[in-house]
Order: C-alpha cells, then structure tokens, then sequence
C-alpha cells in the first residue's frame, strides 16, 4: 500500500466532513492508499458526521478509544498503518484539491524520508471565498535536501506543524518516532526530532493544507494546563541535543529554537494566566523539567537563565511588570 493518512477525530463536528472530503479529492486510487480515522473518545457528533462517508468507502479503517489525546491517537494510528508512507491531517483542517498525489509520486520515486510541503492559514470565510473561484497551484517545484540542511534551514520553531510532511513509515518506525503522550504542543518535540534524524528529505512549494484559524483550535484559548504541556515540550526538545553526531550548526539552532519557544510560553503565561501563585509554579516547573536548560549565544539569555535558575519568581513579577507597561502603550497609542 501507498499511503496512510491517519485523521485523529475529537470535538471538530463542524468540520470533520470537509477534513475526510477533502482526503477523496486527491485523484488517488482508493486501493492505493487507506484512511485510518481514530476517534479519540470525542464526545460530540464528530463520528456521526461521517457515517456515511465511511460506509461508502472500503479503505477506511475506524480505531474507537477512550480519550487519549492527539498524540496517543497519532501513535496508535502509525501501529496500524500499512502505506509506504504517513500523512497525519488535523481534523479541523482540510487538504487542497489534488495536492497530495504529486507529493505521494516524488516520495515514492526517491524514497526520502519526508517531503514537506506549503499550505494556506484561512478564516472559515476565507476557505468559503477560495472555493467560489478557482484555485492555482504555483509551478511545482522539489528540492532534495539532506536531513542536516532541512533541519537548518527549514524548520521555524513557530510552526512546528505535523499535518504538512508525509512520512516515510519505515523511518518513523526504525527511528522510534513517536508523539510523546498526554500534552498539548507535542508537535514541537516530534518535528524537531524528525528533522534532526531524517537523511535524505524533500522540500516542496505545492500548497497541501489549509490550515484553519478558529476560536476554538489547539493554539487559541490559553490555560495554567497549557503552560505545563508548553514547558513539557521544551524540555523534550532541549533533550535532543544528545543525540549522538550533531554537528556544532545544529547544537547551536536546537539551543535557538528552544530559547524561541521559551520566550513563547513565557509571553503566553503573562497573558493567559492571571493567578501569581500560578506563574510562580510554572516557572519552577521549568527548573523541575529542565534543570540542566542553558542559552549562552547572548548576554540577554545567559542572564535570563541564571534569573530563571536562580530567581524565578522575582524574574517572572519583573517580566510581568515591564509587559504591562509595553501593552499599555501600545494600547494608548492604538486608541489615538
């Protein structure tokens, strides 16, 4: 077989058809590739809204679950999964009309290990105003990279995005390449590793998702609970720097990035999370997490590491104080 295409499913009734449809827009042959949905306990109609969708095709396969989260149900999916290669599409997402099958072709003729594709971030109405005209794919274009370089040169630690690479299954597998269970932002980790150990990989600028702005997404409604699964993260990524055999380069760009996604949780902390006593154990938390976390490439993080090692709770009240003077600003000088 081909292709799995693995559809985690929880809480996204309002969009879970347009995801599997779109996967039946590919112009791929329906005994060439098989659709694992995985229905992570969801206790909407999200199941509901594809019955029918899923008695019509034969190549469906359906995993019923107590809630586990994305990442177990990512990773329960990949245990059955039988295509040569892995695409792994978020639920409220959709994939752009026959996207897929050049980048399947090109995988499969090179064997590399991933080939990581464009997309689009839209509104609801923006989605809706795309498909009232027609769509144009940029003039394909593919650039075979190895695993160092895509690592360098590819990865923004801001858009850490699974849904957009198909996978070599038999790299994931030999690498035991897996989501790390029970936490929000378990892209960050998986993405970074597998970019780190892939070999051979190729870029592309053909647009496969469209990645969709909603209220109630993953990366909206921010909570204490975030906070810990963000520093989680971190600290899984931070870990890989023993890998054996990195070059200087990459040690040097994990530190970067893990610094990144540090200053990240922390502005998401000062706005989300209003409770003192609560950032207080946010920050301990990185300590008990990470406490080996060291930036050096400045004077600005060396000295934000010994502040976080040594005086957490007094750098998190001074962080806070000098983002509330910022936001009032800019505040006052929007309101002119």
């Amino acid at each position: 077989m081909d292709l799995s295409i693995i559809v985690p499913v929880y809480n996204v009734e309002k969009y879970i058809r347009t995801c599997i449809e779109s996967i039946y827009k590919q112009g791929l042959d329906e005994d060439s590739f098989e659709v694992i949905i995985v229905n992570d306990g969801t206790p909407d109609r999200s199941m509901e809204m594809i019955t029918d969708i899923i008695a019509a095709h034969q190549n469906i396969v359906v995993i019923n679950q107590e809630n586990q989260g994305l990442s177990d149900a990512r990773n329960n999916g990949i245990k059955v999964a039988k295509g040569e290669y892995i695409l792994m599409p978020a639920s409220d997402d959709l994939l752009i009309e026959n996207s897929l099958k050049p980048l399947l072709e090109k995988a499969q003729e090179t064997k590399v290990d991933l080939v990581v594709a464009d997309f689009l971030s839209m509104t609801d109405q923006e989605i809706d105003d795309l498909y009232n005209k027609e769509f144009k794919q940029p003039e394909p274009q593919f650039k075979k990279i190895v695993g160092e370089h895509i690592y360098l040169e590819l990865l923004n630690p801001h858009q850490c995005f699974v849904w957009r690479t198909l996978y070599r299954r038999e790299f994931l597998v030999t690498e035991n390449l897996i989501s790390y269970p029970g936490i929000r932002f378990q892209d960050i980790p998986f993405t970074h590793e597998c970019y780190l150990k892939a070999s051979n990989c190729i870029r592309t600028n053909i647009l496969l998702n469209i990645y969709r702005k909603w209220p109630g997404s993953a990366t909206n409604a921010y909570k204490f609970e975030n906070s810990r699964h963000f520093i989680t993260a971190i600290a899984l990524t931070w870990q890989l720097r023993q890998i054996e055999g990195l070059s200087s380069n990459l040690l040097y760009k994990i530190e970067e990035n893990v610094y990144i996604s540090l200053r990240s949780m922390i502005y998401d902390t000062l706005h989300g999370i209003k409770n003192k006593k609560d950032r207080y154990v946010l920050m301990n938390y990185i300590n008990f997490q990470a406490p080996d976390l060291n930036f050096t490439h400045s004077i600005q993080q060396r000295l934000i590491t010994m502040m976080i090692k040594k005086t957490p709770h007094f750098f998190i009240n001074i962080y806070y104080q000098y983002a509330q003077i910022v936001y009032k600003k800019r505040y006052k000088i929007w309101k002119r």
